[in-house]
């Protein structure tokens, strides 16, 4: 079975070709600058056929992105599949489906309306998510179709978790509550901690770190989310790459007053000029921090330290959450390549049972375990891979396992 996966952006369109059952890649690419004059990237993953990087092709709107990558994906030279009707079904990221979504589904007149309906919960992603969708159902008319969500996986969360200390009429009639979300890579790198161990997922009480431009930290217990970082948006939670994570919100009310800023200029600082960068006032890549970090810039140092000690607050919590841990994940660009970060995280946490490993812990992006021998609880590290889970949650869908 080949499932083409989805992830459709206001003016980008990221796809990949895949099958779920064997994980084999087929192709990959990009989409950009749609509606505007269109850039057109395709990598397949077969010996033998030629690369194309960010060529010229007509894009004014998504249904055109589409087009093109069908064109190139059953293109008689440098194609990897014989016609369209080799592609079973198509995996939609979709960012936010409220409540009305605890799992991915087949898409249907009715999952479209739902799908609006939660638009004023992420105004920036949903409609991209929404005109992908639409795109391909015009462009390939009778192919099953299914939104994977990041928020669905979260949706086991119990009220004490997801509920805010405000009150409660604004969760009766404005949803406001914690969403979560990264859901799908969680979903995906608990599984493969589960096979890792070799103990059913259901028996395992597992922490999950997606530490990257942006991170969050999911508590597991029996293979069910039942608490996370990020909060009714992904501004909540641990300092990122730009988004500041939790703060008191009485600082937005003093800074807008002092610096005559709307709501909208202080989410703006919020989102896009704080965390990493704007703490250390060099970059939002966590490279750039450590080679500043070494030639003596102590914001950059500090602002990894402050990093490393928030998310090691997080996975403290979380182990006292669910009353016990038995492996911490780490996942996503930094969690998988930043060895530095992982042994700052796990510095101080041996009184709960984490024993880190100094020279397994010295690998980039390889699925293994990092702890030592000895430790009570094991530490992995674990590419994640969203696309693949999306791929497999379709196949399920539409095969009705």
């Amino acid at each position: 079975m080949n499932i083409l996966v989805i992830n459709a952006g206001s003016s980008s369109l990221k796809y990949q070709l895949l099958n779920p059952e064997t994980g084999v890649l087929l192709a990959k690419g990009l989409c950009e600058r749609i509606g505007i004059d269109g850039k057109f990237t395709y990598k397949p993953q077969v010996e033998g056929k030629e690369t194309l990087n960010a060529v010229d092709v007509a894009m004014p709107t998504h249904s055109e992105a589409i087009q093109a990558v069908l064109n190139a994906l059953v293109d008689p030279q440098n194609g990897v599949i014989g016609s369209m009707k080799e592609i079973d079904a198509v995996g939609h990221r979709v960012v936010h489906g409220g409540e009305a979504f605890a799992g991915s589904v087949l898409i249907t007149d009715e999952v479209m309306k739902a799908l609006e309906d939660c638009i004023p919960l992420a105004p920036l992603h949903n409609p991209a998510n929404i005109t992908g969708i639409k795109a391909c159902q015009e462009c390939m008319p009778g192919v099953p179709m299914v939104g994977v969500f990041d928020t669905a996986f979260h949706q086991t969360m119990p009220p004490m978790a997801y509920m805010y200390a405000l009150p409660y009429e604004y969760y009766e009639k404005d949803r406001v509550r914690r969403y979560g979300f990264h859901g799908t890579s969680h979903k995906y790198v608990t599984q493969r901690a589960a096979a890792m161990l070799g103990k059913p997922i259901e028996e395992l009480k597992l922490i999950s770190c997606h530490l990257g431009n942006g991170s969050s930290i999911t508590a597991v217990d029996g293979g069910k989310s039942v608490d996370t970082s990020m909060g009714f948006t992904p501004l909540a939670g641990l300092p990122m790459g730009t988004r500041s994570g939790d703060l008191d919100a009485g600082i937005l009310q003093y800074l807008m007053n002092k610096y005559g800023m709307n709501i909208d200029e202080m989410l703006n600082v919020l989102n896009k000029k704080s965390g990493m960068e704007g703490l250390s006032g060099v970059s939002s890549d966590f490279r750039d921090l450590e080679n500043a970090a070494a030639e003596g810039n102590q914001k950059a140092a500090l602002a990894r330290d402050k990093f490393a000690y928030e998310v090691r607050k997080y996975v403290g919590a979380y182990a006292a959450a669910m009353g016990g841990v038995d492996a911490v994940i780490f996942t996503a660009g930094v969690g998988e390549n930043d060895a530095g970060v992982r042994a700052d995280v796990c510095q101080g946490l041996d009184f709960m049972g984490v024993k880190l490993d100094a020279d397994a812990n010295n690998v980039r992006g390889k699925e293994t375990v990092i702890s030592a021998a000895d430790s009570p609880v094991k530490v992995l590290l674990i590419p994640t891979n969203e696309e693949l889970m999306i791929a497999m949650d379709t196949a399920a869908i539409v095969s009705g396992k």
